[in-house]
């Protein structure tokens, strides 16, 4: 987005001076942008809170995260091994 961003003004500032709002210029110039934008926009409104979250977790202090599970083997209550013949 913050790339889009930087395209969208130096699109602006590359415009001429009369391309102002409502010119077909810039109204040109704008949908091209809008329609890149889009799926990014988008892709935001549906991910962007799970992204937030990550973000808040990884910038929380290291007291309050769950401690990795250790890898340790469950006994197997019952089991035998087959005896070889």
């Amino acid at each position: 987005m913050d790339t889009l961003h930087q395209e969208w003004q130096q699109t602006c500032a590359d415009l001429p001076l009369t391309a102002r709002p409502g010119t077909p210029t810039y109204d040109d110039a704008l949908a091209d942008h809008d329609a890149e934008a889009w799926s990014y926009l988008d892709d935001w409104a549906t991910h962007g809170h799970a992204a937030i979250d990550i973000n808040t977790t990884a910038r929380s202090p290291r007291s309050h995260r769950v401690p990795p599970p250790t890898a340790k083997p469950t006994p197997v209550v019952g089991r035998t091994t087959p005896a070889r013949r």
